[in-house]
């Protein structure tokens, strides 16, 4: 959905996934110190929203996700994923429930497959699934944020700031009382300053929990009753996964900044070396310089240098080996 946002004066169109909202409004460092500050909002309104109601609905959510949430109190929040039956990510959920509905906000474009998953597994259980993305706009609220919160809003708050459901219809005129607008370019980049993982970008077809660090945050590892667990289980318990989520700093000489998919060598082995990895994402962080997250194999060297297709890294461990 296109923002109404992207009048505001500096508005330069996101593109791919993230359409329909700014990249950023003409600044992009300012617009990082000022979220980094605790000032500003991010327009999240793209992402799709889903809502869950009935007197069923943590228990049954509860039998569904990875997530613990059968006695979720209202007003906190949670994350939690889908999985498929052999472990792997399908979905993630960033969820509060505030009484009488679960909100989740999800990446773009998810929210229709998403549901369709969710109708397929209601049998008796009274709860009812609903797609407000036509109706819904997330803004988000950085940490040490003191706006005010308009009244009737949804307020996910996590250690990362606050994300507001807010009707679509009252964007512009929250807008334009909850100080200066960011980009997604800035909340990626502080993202991925923070190490936390995004569906889509730090995962494909076969990514699975233990990788991306998302055990704890978003997979419960003392509930069952959900599709995918005996891989979660069987990692957690007898092995290692396959790769792992690592944190990079790039040459900062270097003009071009590595997309997502850029091939991972170790620097050691030259430009003929092996593939050990990818850039999942990149950033240009106002602090740290370009950043970039990325999965390599399991049993690369913490501390072997790295080479991001011509770009040198250095590896900082996001999950251990």
């Amino acid at each position: 959905m296109k923002s109404p946002l992207l009048t505001l004066p500096g508005a330069v169109p996101a593109e791919g996934v993230d359409e329909g909202v700014a990249a950023h409004y003409g600044d992009l460092f300012r617009e990082q110190r000022a979220l980094a500050d605790g000032t500003g909002f991010v327009d999240l309104s793209h992402r799709g929203v889903v809502a869950v109601t009935g007197e069923d609905r943590l228990a049954w959510l509860h039998l569904l996700l990875t997530q613990h949430v059968s006695d979720l109190p209202a007003g906190r929040a949670t994350e939690a994923l889908i999985l498929s039956a052999n472990g792997h990510i399908e979905h993630a959920l960033y969820l509060v429930d505030d009484g009488g509905t679960v909100w989740a906000h999800v990446e773009p474009g998810t929210q229709e497959a998403l549901i369709a998953y969710l109708e397929s597994m209601k049998f008796f259980y009274k709860v009812e699934v609903a797609d407000r993305t036509a109706d819904t706009a997330v803004v988000h609220l950085p940490a040490g944020s003191i706006a005010e919160v308009p009244e009737g809003a949804v307020v996910r708050e996590t250690p990362h700031g606050r994300d507001l459901f807010l009707p679509r219809a009252g964007l512009e005129a929250y807008a334009a009382q909850a100080g200066p607008p960011a980009g997604i370019l800035a909340y990626e980049a502080l993202r991925v300053e923070q190490h936390r993982p995004r569906l889509g970008f730090e995962t494909d077809h076969r990514t699975i929990p233990h990788e991306l660090g998302w055990i704890g945050s978003a997979v419960h590892l003392q509930k069952g009753c959900y599709r995918g667990q005996e891989t979660v289980a069987r990692v957690q318990n007898l092995g290692k996964p396959p790769r792992r989520l690592v944190f990079l700093h790039l040459d900062g000489s270097e003009v071009h900044l590595p997309v997502a998919g850029t091939e991972l060598r170790l620097a050691d082995d030259g430009p003929d070396g092996r593939k050990i990895g990818f850039i999942t994402t990149s950033a240009r962080h106002h602090e740290l310089g370009p950043v970039a997250l990325a999965l390599v194999k399991r049993n690369v060297a913490v501390d072997a240098p790295l080479v991001a297709g011509d770009t040198a890294a250095a590896q900082e461990v996001v999950v251990e080996p």
